[in-house]
């Protein structure tokens, strides 16, 4: 039986390794991370990450042919393929930091795979890494193998929170990047064969190591760039009466441009896009390539010049100051379906209307109430380290509470922003919201989920973006 190890429990490892699971029941997969209570999680009827569909997938294999583990040196010994899905965070401090990846978890993990190791293996990596990791890799269990061969593969990740299952059941491609040698080519068959199970063999894409360690960024760089595109064109929109949403439908009907991520918004999120772009960045200038490490950099300033002009929409709206009004946040998760907030741009839209002393109160069907006070606590990149090296009990945030349920959020609030586009959020009772809040109401539609038009006939001051703006914010400009 081939054994599969897989060192990281988190958002990459867990659902990838349950499908593997699922999909070849003759593979013996181990999933192994040194955190007590993460693999508890796994282990219990809660698990440590909301992924629609995810729990039907764990409940199926759990205990069969797919194992959550804390034994790490045992099932890496054992394995005949490790995935490394371990963290690679931006660098805090010294060479590169806040744009470099920091590769000291991953450089744990192949001295511990040299370490233990008795027979030959193939390590794949699984997490976001910098071109060029392979080879530090490489050069690690090669210098400590005691006779062991290795052989590294690149093996990126395409997920998408919210609908990672369904993409790992029917993935656009699979990407297996190896060395062009006999043994690098034997290696990607081996992993290739698992994944042939089920995803068609014209979608399993093989490369040499760089290409795919670099089409990781890539991709991610171009999805976000896409993003600021459409974000920057909303700021246009709204200087010229003209609607995003009806410029975005126009472009994306050109098939050389597709609809897809034309949605204008409040900004990106989530744990990749502004990491990977960072990290980009420094690749490109520790190339001396710095044109082209400022054009990646501009896809990020646009994304945060967006954050700052809805706060100062919002704030600037409500006679330009929000100092003691209540404003009701609904969603602070980066998108729906996920109730992951690493990068959510309802981080610095709360903390800039934190700055000009609003009181928050904060509503996200899937965010506890801890992760919203220690997103608010914490200092940029921090998400990205262990919780260990984070504030243990968040200080609480005394202007913020976390409520039940939009209706406790909204009542007796001058203001409502809407930051997440779940979708319970289009079909609340609007009329009811505006009957129990401050008048006048506004609203502020980060997402684009509401129907303005009927908001105003109930009473509300709308505000959304890249939309035709409402006759009272053009009286009050947003500044910039």
């Amino acid at each position: 039986m081939v054994k599969i190890c897989c060192i990281g429990a988190g958002y990459v490892g867990g659902p990838t390794m349950a499908v593997i699971a699922l999909k070849c029941p003759s593979i013996e997969v181990a999933v192994v991370d040194i955190s007590v209570s993460r693999i508890t999680a796994w282990n219990s009827d809660q698990l440590p990450i909301y992924e629609p569909g995810l729990d039907e997938v764990v409940k199926q294999c759990r205990g069969r042919n797919l194992f959550f583990s804390t034994d790490v040196e045992r099932h890496v010994s054992e394995a005949d393929i490790i995935f490394v899905s371990v963290n690679t965070p931006t660098k805090t401090r010294g060479l590169g930091a806040g744009k470099a990846a920091d590769l000291t978890y991953w450089e744990c993990a192949a001295r511990m795979i040299a370490d233990v190791s008795k027979s030959n293996k193939i390590v794949v990596e699984k997490s976001t890494v910098p071109v060029k990791t392979a080879e530090a890799i490489e050069k690690i269990l090669t210098h400590n193998s005691k006779g062991i061969k290795f052989q590294i593969l690149s093996n990126p990740e395409f997920l998408a929170e919210g609908t990672a299952i369904k993409d790992l059941f029917n993935p656009d491609r699979v990407l297996i990047g190896g060395r062009e040698t006999p043994d690098g080519q034997k290696a990607i068959k081996a992993l290739k064969d698992v994944y042939a199970h089920w995803v068609p063999e014209e979608r399993i894409i093989c490369s040499n190591l760089w290409s795919a360690e670099l089409s990781k960024l890539a991709a991610n760089a171009f999805l976000a760039q896409r993003i600021s595109s459409v974000n920057a064109m909303s700021a246009l929109c709204e200087a010229t009466g003209a609607d995003v949403s009806e410029v975005s439908r126009a472009i994306g009907m050109d098939t050389r441009i597709g609809s897809k991520f034309l949605n204008s918004s409040v900004g990106f999120g989530g744990s990749c896009f502004q990491k990977d772009i960072l990290n980009l960045v420094y690749i490109c200038e520790c190339n001396g390539l710095t044109e082209v490490a400022s054009y990646w950099k501009q896809v990020i300033k646009v994304n945060d010049y967006q954050k700052s002009r809805f706060v100062n929409r919002v704030v600037s709206s409500m006679f330009n100051t929000v100092s003691g009004k209540k404003i009701a946040v609904l969603g602070f998760a980066f998108k729906k379906d996920t109730g992951d907030t690493r990068e959510t741009p309802a981080i610095d839209v709360c903390k800039g209307l934190l700055g000009d002393k609003a009181r928050l109160s904060i509503y996200d069907p899937q965010v506890t109430e801890e992760q919203i006070q220690r997103d608010l606590s914490m200092n940029k990149f921090d998400w990205d380290h262990p919780v260990h090296l984070q504030p243990m009990s968040p200080a609480s945030v005394k202007e913020v509470s976390v409520v039940w349920d939009a209706y406790n959020a909204t009542k007796d609030a001058h203001g409502l922003c809407i930051l997440t586009e779940w979708d319970e959020f289009k079909t609340l009772d609007f009329e009811r919201i505006f009957a129990n809040m401050q008048k006048p109401a506004f609203v502020f539609d980060g997402r684009n989920v509401v129907d303005a038009e009927k908001l105003r006939e109930i009473g509300f001051i709308v505000y959304s973006i890249g939309k035709p703006l409402d006759s009272w914010l053009k009286d009050m400009p947003a500044v910039a």
